[in-house]
C-alpha cells in the first residue's frame, strides 16, 4: 500500500487572488519562490505587468504566473512537464477562474522551440537547482527571439550557481535571499 500524496500550498500575495493560496503536490525539485522574493520581484515588476504577455516557463506551483495574473497581466502561459503539477495547475486555473491562464504539458525546451518571435513581454525562468536548464532555455530564448522589445526575464538560480547571461541580456535588477539568487534581465539587441 502506497503513501498518500503529499500536497504542499503557497499564498499568493498581491492583486486581484491576494491571500489564495495554491495547492500543489510535493514533488522532487518543484519549490516555489519564496514570498519575500516574489514580493521584491512584483514590486519590480509593477510598471510592466499590467497587459503584460507572461511565461512561466517550469511553472512547477504556479506562483508566478498566477501572481503575474492577479497584478494585471493579459495572459500567462504556464508550461509544466510533471503531469501531477500540471493538473494542480489546471486545477488552480479552474479554482481562481483564471481565464487567461493557459496550462500546457509539455516538455519547457520543446516548448521553447516551437515558440514564435516576440510572443512575450515577461518570461519567468525557475528550472530546478542544479538542472543544465536554465542556460539552455535562455539560449533558446536568445536564438528564438521570444521576448519582446523591452521584454524582461525573471531568473531564480541557487545562491551559488554559476552561470551567465547570454549576450543580448543585461542585468537590470538583481538580488539574494539566502540560498536563492534572483533578477531581472532585460534585452539590450535593439540598442545594439
Amino acid at each position: 500500500m502506497s503513501a498518500p500524496a503529499k500536497t504542499q500550498r503557497v499564498r499568493l500575495i498581491g492583486g486581484l487572488w491576494r491571500s489564495r493560496r495554491l495547492s500543489f503536490p510535493a514533488r522532487e525539485g518543484l519549490r516555489p519562490t519564496p514570498d519575500r522574493v516574489r514580493e521584491t520581484v512584483f514590486n519590480w515588476l509593477a510598471p510592466s505587468l499590467p497587459e503584460a504577455r507572461c511565461l512561466d516557463l517550469f511553472a512547477g506551483s504556479g506562483a508566478l504566473g498566477f501572481e503575474a495574473l492577479s497584478r494585471g497581466a493579459a495572459t500567462a502561459v504556464l508550461v509544466e512537464k510533471d503531469r501531477p503539477a500540471e493538473t494542480a495547475l489546471r486545477q488552480t486555473a479552474h479554482l481562481l477562474d483564471a481565464k487567461t491562464a493557459t496550462v500546457v504539458a509539455e516538455d519547457a525546451l520543446h516548448f521553447l522551440a516551437a515558440t514564435p518571435p516576440a510572443a512575450f513581454d515577461i518570461v519567468f525562468l525557475d528550472p530546478p537547482f542544479g538542472s543544465a536548464l536554465l542556460a539552455a532555455a535562455l539560449t533558446l530564448m536568445e536564438e528564438r527571439g521570444i521576448l519582446a522589445p523591452a521584454g524582461l526575464v525573471y531568473i531564480e538560480t541557487a545562491a551559488d550557481a554559476a552561470w551567465e547571461l547570454p549576450p543580448d541580456l543585461r542585468w537590470h535588477r538583481q538580488g539574494c535571499a539566502g540560498k536563492v539568487r534572483f533578477g531581472l534581465a532585460t534585452s539590450h539587441k535593439e540598442s545594439q
